[in-house]
């Protein structure tokens, strides 16, 4: 099922979380992880050594500053105005490049590839899987990988939810999120052409709290 989309409503809620995110960020340094607990979970290495990557809705870009830093063609793509133009003033120096866009008209209308594509608490979490996939795939080059990572699924709450900001009084903001247990994600990456599938949850670093679910794969 695919929720419906208005993207003034999503876009004005990813603009008041920008501004909110970058609050005490004026001296953040580039950083690269996975997993909401920092310094827990595998790190950049997971999208082996490319030369050009992809991040779908990058929020603040540490994690693709973190890249660009390296040396790697970084390019982040994200609804937001507010996210990418400060996004932009902190990290261009280092060479990262940051498009507003909603992901699937970027992706559609583009013709660049990439050697990896990635979410951290992304545009995976919050774009339709059914029409993104086979998107990620037709702008990976052959090899490339593509890694996400986000909340795992509330046992028996599936597919598209709807999500408010804040609270329920004010202008409506408001924007869906998809949610799937491991092997349903697994099942829809294959379904896009993708190989060498793997979804998992990584554990919390304490026991009982939230982990995290973690997808890789591969163009074929």
């Amino acid at each position: 099922m695919t929720a419906p989309h208005n993207y003034d409503h999503e876009r004005a809620l990813w603009d008041t979380f920008a501004e909110s995110a970058w609050k005490g960020l004026s001296d953040d340094e580039p950083v690269f992880c996975w997993t909401q607990y920092q310094g827990h979970g595998p790190g950049p290495e997971v999208l082996g050594k490319p030369e050009s990557v992809l991040e779908m809705g990058p929020g603040t870009g540490r994690h693709l500053a973190c890249l660009a830093q390296q040396g790697v063609k970084a390019t982040g793509v994200d609804l937001s105005p507010v996210a990418v133009r400060k996004a932009a003033e902190r990290w261009s120096y280092l060479g990262a490049t940051f498009v507003c866009a909603e992901i699937v008209d970027h992706l559609t209308d583009s013709v660049e590839t990439y050697d990896a594509a990635y979410s951290i608490f992304g545009a995976v979490w919050f774009t339709d899987p059914e029409r993104l996939f086979p998107l990620v795939a037709a702008r990976l080059n052959p090899g490339g990988v593509f890694a996400f990572s986000q909340p795992p699924a509330i046992p028996g709450a599936y597919g598209p939810q709807g999500m408010y900001k804040g609270g329920f009084a004010g202008p409506a903001m408001f924007t869906y999120r998809y949610s799937h247990p491991a092997d349903v994600w697994a099942d829809l990456l294959r379904g896009a052409g993708f190989v060498d599938v793997e979804v998992c949850e990584i554990d919390a670093p304490e026991p009982g709290h939230i982990g995290t679910l973690f997808g890789r794969a591969v163009r074929n």
